[in-house]
């Protein structure tokens, strides 16, 4: 996730001596339920791994020395596959950025909208950036309003059927992309998505596996429960626009406050399969320095979307969620102890 250390109000004083670079042509387009038809830009396909700059010494694996699966130009009943959108808000996070982008540009995806909002980084992720920009559909370098912010704007360039964002310090597993739109394109009506993911150290290693839960808004509004990894959430673009988009004035939980309103949309399901993606934990990331704030967002959330009368029901409620849960208990065991994965 995004390191903190600048103040809103600098961030916002200077908001207009933003440099703005690679801005590409867009025509209008129009997003409904069922509809994957945008008009706007060609495809671009991801590049190969001999396309991108070379690793630094010593860095092997993925995303480094290897690559994911190339997809072909269509599906296998030969429409096309859908655009995909993601936005990458970054500040300060040199020792990482570049994983997280070339966990993106490797996926073999044939139609890839990638944007990245840094934030005027002064550690290096600039001249790493610049590195992959021929690669990028936007860059936007310079300060601006914070995390929810640069991610709303980068979300508001985007022109995919599919949207999510990656923190510069998270990564895609690989063939990310190409699971996540073979499910939305088999099921058209679907809102919201998410996978499992897994946590990793800042060193990339892995601590645990994080079991995503089929959302449910009812016991995350009323309970302030989830398991819906954010690295492992897919939209659609049309629900995005009609819930109106991030709250920029959220500082921790906007992504929750976003997948709360996009689940009340239409269909949200959670993406089978082994996990989408990796969630980075170390000593600089937001997760471990805004506990307080995030506790008090999580209750203001609880009373925006919550029932008060339902909210009393503590008890029911956790009944509740244990009885939602337990597929995914289910899962996990089967998984642990045979392989499974579905």
């Amino acid at each position: 996730m995004r390191q903190l250390g600048r103040s809103q109000p600098a961030r916002r004083a200077l908001r207009g001596r933003n440099e703005t670079l690679r801005k590409p042509i867009l025509s209008e387009s129009v997003a409904v339920p069922g509809d994957f038809k945008v008009v706007g830009c060609d495809p671009v396909r991801c590049p190969g791994l001999s396309e991108l700059p070379p690793p630094a010494p010593g860095k092997t694996g993925w995303p480094w020395t290897e690559a994911g699966p190339h997809l072909p130009d269509n599906l296998a009943h030969g429409s096309s596959w859908p655009k995909v959108s993601i936005v990458t808000p970054s500040y300060d996070q040199a020792q990482f950025i570049e994983e997280t982008i070339r966990s993106v540009l490797l996926q073999g995806y044939p139609d890839l909208e990638y944007i990245i909002m840094d934030g005027g980084s002064t550690d290096g992720s600039v001249e790493i950036i610049r590195r992959y920009e021929p690669w990028l559909s936007h860059l936007h370098i310079g300060p601006d309003g914070g995390q929810a912010a640069a991610i709303a704007e980068g979300l508001r360039r985007a022109t995919g059927e599919i949207l999510a964002w990656l923190n510069s310090d998270d990564r895609y597993r690989p063939g990310a992309l190409a699971r996540v739109a073979s499910f939305f394109t088999a099921h058209r009506r679907l809102a919201f998505g998410n996978g499992d993911v897994n946590q990793i150290d800042a060193d990339g290693d892995l601590v645990q596996r994080i079991w995503a839960i089929r959302p449910t808004r009812f016991l995350t509004a009323n309970l302030g429960v989830r398991c819906w990894p954010q690295q492992g959430c897919f939209w659609r673009r049309w629900a995005y626009e009609q819930v109106g988009g991030i709250d920029e004035d959220l500082q921790f939980c906007m992504d929750r406050d976003l997948f709360i309103r996009l689940a009340g949309m239409g269909p949200s399901s959670r993406i089978p399969g082994p996990p989408l993606a990796d969630f980075r934990m170390h000593g600089q990331a937001k997760s471990s320095t805004m506990l307080d704030s995030a506790e008090r967002e999580s209750q203001t959330l609880m009373a925006k979307y919550g029932n008060p009368r339902v909210r009393s029901k503590t008890r029911l409620l956790r009944l509740l969620w244990r009885f939602w849960c337990q597929p995914t208990v289910m899962r996990r065991r089967l998984n642990q102890r045979y392989g499974w994965e579905w």
